[in-house]
């Protein structure tokens, strides 16, 4: 039985073989593998146009020119260009590029689109945070630096009832907000908002900055600062005193100075806004 089966198996063998091995069969499996092989070849061929591999080409430096020409030299060097951001940066012209990805200098394959972020003419307009009553200035500051704002501390008053480093006055150019804020007050980012804090008691304090201030703050700023207002000499351009300018005052503003509490600061007014004080 099982020399029958061999005998079987070996016939089916050798005709396999016989019909393999026939001239037609071959030709046509070397016709069949040559075709492949060639599709193969066409298609590595194609795929390696199409994405130029291993070719790239440096990103120029777009950053400091108007959007137009960069948009110009982008396109002369084969690459797209697309805005993707806008920012406003006090002192750089509308339209500057800022930002740009990829970085200059890098490599990348050609056509590659140039993603740039531009100098906007408008800065965003952000409200201020709300004041609740016996607001600590560090904490405050960070929420105005998170909005893009520029705090600072103007000056430091004595506020016995008050913890120390506790907001007393908020000063936007030159006037008194501390109320407006309540009912939600807007300024530009990248604004400077001033403030007056409290201090522990002591029999000196420090000069406070009334220069640029209008007549008003300035007057506020004196009597937070446990002082006292001194002679009022305004020049010949005064015709409305609450809205005169400071422009000099005595004792002069010094960073580290300090005057004794109770003491008086004398004011000289002008009607415009001096020379070299902030917008």
């Amino acid at each position: 039985m099982m020399q029958k089966v061999w005998l079987l198996l070996r016939c089916a063998g050798l005709e396999v073989y016989s019909f393999l091995t026939t001239p037609y069969v071959i030709k046509s499996c070397l016709s069949l593998v040559s075709v492949v092989f060639s599709f193969v070849l066409l298609t590595l061929w194609w795929l390696k146009c199409y994405t130029h591999h291993g070719e790239s080409v440096h990103v120029p430096n777009f950053i400091g020119m108007g959007f137009r020409e960069a948009s110009q030299k982008a396109l002369a060097r084969g690459f797209g260009v697309v805005i993707n951001d806008s920012l406003y940066v006090p002192g750089k012209p509308p339209g500057i590029v800022l930002l740009q990805n990829p970085k200059p200098q890098s490599r990348v394959k050609e056509g590659r689109t140039i993603y740039l972020t531009i100098a906007k003419r408008n800065p965003d307009v952000v409200r201020l945070p709300a004041l609740v009553g016996n607001d600590d200035y560090d904490l405050y500051s960070r929420k105005c630096l998170r909005l893009g704002l520029k705090p600072r501390v103007i000056a430091r008053i004595v506020a016995p009832k008050l913890a120390p480093n506790t907001i007393v006055a908020v000063l936007f150019r030159g006037d008194t907000i501390t109320e407006a804020i309540r009912y939600g007050f807007e300024v530009e980012m990248g604004s400077e908002i001033d403030f007056i804090v409290s201090e522990k008691v002591t029999l000196l304090v420090n000069i406070p900055n009334c220069t640029c201030l209008t007549y008003d703050a300035a007057r506020f700023l004196i009597s937070s600062s446990n002082l006292n207002l001194g002679a009022v000499i305004p020049d010949a351009t005064v015709v409305d005193l609450s809205s005169a300018y400071v422009w000099r005052q005595s004792p002069p503003y010094e960073p580290n100075g300090t005057i004794r509490v109770g003491e008086q600061i004398d004011l000289y007014l002008t009607q415009e806004r001096p020379a070299g004080c902030p917008e």
